[in-house]
């Protein structure tokens, strides 16, 4: 009788690392469906840093958590049999473990254990604002010169963003135009910061987002109620009934201010005028200034921004100066 060889044993499963990646702008606990269900499967859960917000929840969940920070290898050891191993990310997303197993992997030697990268909470649209308002209440207590603005000192700079956010806009320059955006929103929020600080009346970034959200809910009934608007026409008509209710306006001229550039004013004045289907005649006079008004009141009739085409028309004046001297300069 003939000996015959023992049948292969089945090659163990090599296991599975998960990376588990969080957002430090979503609440610590708050993780999905699938991260739990990985973190409670796991044969073993790893963390490097001990001060990780995420622990705390995830030891009151009846998970064990190991305070380790592995070589690639001692992880991949780890997986041998068919374990999973998994890997709470710290905030620089472990580079040097995930190195470690690349290089693992590309040298041939060891058979890897599954990999997987599992986001276990995610950013929503507009997380990037919460840093931005943490990053501006550090520089409001900590830098010399922005612990010391107030509302007025800083007012001749939002008036400048916006002059160079409608130009970044005109020049059609995207990358600019992202750029200026966010010295904008530098503003407002630099504003908000600073209104914080009042002994009697303080006010937030959440107050004021919070305001302009129930602004623009009360101010859009044909999205957030009942009403219908089928045409931009009927949401201007929405938009003036609302705004007239809420600001008891006495005058068609109420709430203009007078401190803009002239154009835009006088354009602003023509726009109230027929609006309300008034009937006032532009008042006459010598001079310059009664013609720019006539100028600029006949170009809001036509749907015509004055100011956008006087800037147009001065920018081919910068353009037509610069050629002139380029040409006198090679003569």
């Amino acid at each position: 009788m003939n000996a015959t060889s023992p049948a292969p044993t089945p090659e163990a499963a090599p296991g599975r690392v998960v990376l588990l990646t969080t957002s430090h702008r979503v609440a610590p606990g708050l993780l999905s469906w699938p991260a739990w269900r990985t973190l409670h499967a796991a044969d073993r859960v790893l963390c490097a840093d001990a001060a990780h917000p995420q622990l705390p929840y995830l030891r009151e969940a009846g998970i064990s958590v190991e305070e380790a920070s592995p070589a690639a290898e001692d992880v991949v050891d780890a997986c041998a049999g068919g374990r999973t191993v998994v890997v709470v990310a710290t905030g620089e997303g472990e580079p040097a473990l995930t190195d470690g197993l690349a290089r693992l992997a590309g040298s041939g030697r060891v058979r890897m254990p599954e990999l997987e990268l599992l986001p276990a909470s995610y950013d929503l649209p507009g997380a990037r604002l919460l840093d931005l308002v943490q990053v501006m209440d550090r520089i409001r207590a900590e830098c010399p010169w922005s612990s010391r603005q107030t509302h007025r000192g800083l007012a001749k700079y939002g008036i400048e963003e916006a002059y160079e956010l409608v130009e970044a806009i005109e020049e059609g320059d995207r990358e600019e135009l992202r750029e200026e955006l966010g010295d904008v929103l530098l503003q407002v929020v630099f504003h908000a910061r600073i209104a914080e600080e009042h002994p009697e009346e303080p006010f937030s970034v959440d107050d004021v987002a919070g305001g302009i959200v129930d602004k623009l809910i009360h101010r859009h009934p044909h999205v957030f109620g009942e009403e219908t608007a089928d045409t931009p026409e009927d949401v201007k008509a929405h938009w003036l009934r609302t705004k007239a209710i809420e600001k008891r306006r006495e005058s068609v001229t109420d709430g203009i201010p007078l401190g803009q550039p002239a154009l835009a004013l006088a354009t602003k004045l023509a726009s109230r005028v027929r609006t309300a289907g008034l009937s006032v005649p532009l008042p006459t006079g010598e001079g310059i200034g009664y013609e720019l008004l006539a100028l600029a009141a006949g170009a809001e009739a036509e749907g015509v921004d004055p100011e956008a085409a006087l800037r147009a028309a001065a920018r081919a004046y910068r353009d037509a100066i610069r050629f002139a001297e380029g040409g006198r300069g090679e003569g």
